[in-house]
């Protein structure tokens, strides 16, 4: 189908808008009207730089309070229309959005409200122009899609039809079944936004929170799988409000609102991409840094052994430990912040089809420099610019890419019980958060969690997690605090192990920096759980961290000092545990902050 979105989901000029929207693949635009009264072009040059870009202008937006009033503000309002109309002809718009009124004028009367939109149809006739009338969900009066339905219904006039929003069906916790009574014919536009599940007004929930399908809670393919079995054949249209969406760059905003729009389409059955290729786990993690000695000695401390370096001469190094395993990769100039989780290793049932899915959904490949002899692996970049290798470790159906480190062996003993690697947390640019959950979403087709909000002595900490359904592969998601502070907020590296106090033993007594937790943490498990006391004393003794779930599932982990931006966590999971010990977050970070006491807040 038809893809378009509003000019309000972006930032930037309307020039501006306009140019990340085709470069994005959209066919149509909505014009918000604020837009158009604050640019410098004409209408009639807003025109000609849409058709230049390929865009048709689907919809002129919103003509407001117009119906229900007494006859002399509706005369003000047909004199107001005439002007609207006008600018869309020169603009070259044929739809214009009409919403309920708001208006204290308004009065309850249907047939009224029909009267009069019938009339304002007529005008908006004469000048070759529809009329799509939507119930806003604070309308003083109409404030479902059926209701305004019964009154476009009872107005009767071919050019007056329904605009279906999405947000202002299901905020309000409309059945959406009903759309399926509305011919098709009727249904002049559909605009789609998303929102997390928020208990708040819905005006301030609606011009704030609104995001891109699949990165909310609303049912958007069935809403959309109603609208389809009503005869709708427009556009699918995106109308987003949202705070940190106009603050961030209106390209990249564009491609995650294509993304979102083509994972919604085959989520309804409208279109056949690629299929999901769900990684099975993770094959490496990459960590880069000027000066990669100091992780090679809390490597070596936490059990690891270095299995080999690059065959091609590039200054990278393998170290692994059970199926574990770490590549570190010495770069010039790297950030002063110091070492940095730079890649992944995903292992993939199928890395070719994993890379044509991920470039149907518009994620862009890393271009790779690779010698003659090097192992060929494809990359796409996260919305953290995090590059993410689609590959097979080992198996006699595809090339191993540890062949580039000469088919290492894993070593044998000397570990300190690390199995493997359980997930990877990775800071997301403020204003990228919402794109990265989509991503991993419809790209690698991980399960989202709810999005968590968690405190930090600094502010509030955003975590939402993906992970594979057998958990074998998972990551955490955060978003600093306050912008800007994901370029020295840590990231981190979990380790699984089937015993962690015999393995924080061993880590200590290799030498490595464990971080101490306060003795209140303690006083506080033992009134929550009531665990024996040599239990307790242990955990106290190496700083391990206890949640345990509502079934009975025990988390226990601890971590390590930080080594530029980069620790390590070491975790084990009891009777199914399937969470990230969420509850001990607060005391982490807080722990975090004193171990970094005198130098810059760690985040």
């Amino acid at each position: 189908m038809r893809k378009s979105i509003a000019t309000v989901s972006l930032s930037g000029s309307l020039s501006e808008k306009l140019s990340a929207v085709a470069a994005a693949g959209f066919d149509g635009v909505e014009i918000f009207e604020n837009d158009l009264v604050a640019s410098p072009l004409s209408p009639e040059e807003v025109r000609l730089r849409a058709a230049d870009l390929g865009l048709s202008i689907d919809l002129y937006q919103p003509f407001r309070d117009a119906e229900a009033v007494p006859d002399e503000v509706f005369a003000r309002n047909l004199r107001r229309a005439e002007r609207k109309f006008a600018v869309m002809e020169r603009l070259g718009a044929d739809t214009m959005l009409v919403c309920s009124s708001v208006s204290p004028d308004a009065v309850d009367d249907d047939a009224l409200a029909a009267r009069q939109l019938r009339t304002l149809a007529e005008r908006a006739a004469d000048h070759g122009i529809r009329l799509a009338y939507e119930a806003l969900a604070w309308g003083r009066h109409v404030n479902t899609y059926d209701h305004a339905w019964r009154i476009v219904e009872q107005a009767d006039h071919p050019a007056l039809g329904t605009c279906l929003d999405s947000f202002h069906i299901l905020s309000r916790g409309s059945d959406p079944k009903g759309i399926e009574d509305i011919p098709g014919e009727k249904i002049f536009f559909l605009q789609l936004a998303d929102a997390p599940k928020l208990a708040m007004d819905v005006l301030q929930w609606s011009r704030h929170y609104r995001c891109f399908p699949g990165q909310g809670g609303f049912d958007l393919a069935g809403l959309l799988g109603h609208v389809l079995r009503a005869g709708y054949a427009g556009p699918l249209s995106l109308e987003v409000f949202n705070d940190v969406f106009r603050q961030a760059d209106a390209g990249r905003t564009a491609v995650d609102a294509m993304r979102s729009l083509i994972a919604l389409e085959e989520a309804a059955g409208l279109s056949s991409l690629p299929a999901p290729v769900v990684p099975d786990g993770f094959a490496f993690a990459e960590l880069a840094a000027a000066d990669t000695e100091p992780l090679r000695s809390l490597l070596g401390a936490l059990g690891f052994a270095r299995t080999g370096r690059h065959t091609g001469g590039k200054p990278v190094e393998l170290w692994q430990q059970g199926t574990a395993r770490v590549l570190l990769n010495t770069v010039s100039g790297a950030r002063r912040e110091g070492p940095g989780l730079v890649a992944l290793g995903l292992e993939s049932p199928e890395p070719a089809a994993a890379v044509r899915r991920a470039e149907a959904l518009r994620a862009p490949v890393v271009p790779r420099r690779r010698a003659p002899g090097d192992v060929p692996l494809d990359a796409v970049a996260a919305p953290d610019d995090t590059e993410l290798f689609f590959c097979r470790t080992d198996r006699e159906d595809h090339p191993s890419w540890t062949a580039d480190f000469g088919s290492p062996a894993a070593p044998d003993g000397g570990g300190a019980g690390i199995t493997r690697i359980d997930h990877v947390a990775l800071t997301q640019p403020w204003h990228h958060f919402d794109e990265a959950a989509l991503f991993y979403a419809s790209v690698l087709g991980l399960r989202p969690n709810e999005s968590l909000d968690l405190a930090d002595p600094y502010g509030l900490f955003r975590s939402r997690a993906v992970a594979n359904a057998a958990g074998t592969l998972r990551v955490a998601l955060n978003v600093a605090p306050v912008p800007g502070e994901q370029e020295v907020r840590p990231q981190h590296i979990a380790l699984a192990t089937d015993d962690l106090l015999a393995t924080a033993r061993r880590v200590r007594a290799n030498g490595a920096g464990l971080l101490p937790i306060p003795d209140n943490y303690y006083d506080d498990l033992d009134a929550r759980y009531g665990l024996d006391r040599e239990t307790l004393d242990a955990f106290r003794e190496l700083g391990v961290l206890y949640e345990r779930d509502a079934d009975g599932g025990e988390f226990l982990h601890c971590y390590t000092v930080t080594v530029g931006r980069v620790f390590f966590e070491l975790v084990e999971r009891r009777g199914g545990y399937q969470g990230y010990g969420a509850a001990n977050a607060t005391v982490r970070l807080a722990a975090q902050h004193t171990a970094d006491a005198g130098s810059r807040p760690v985040r």
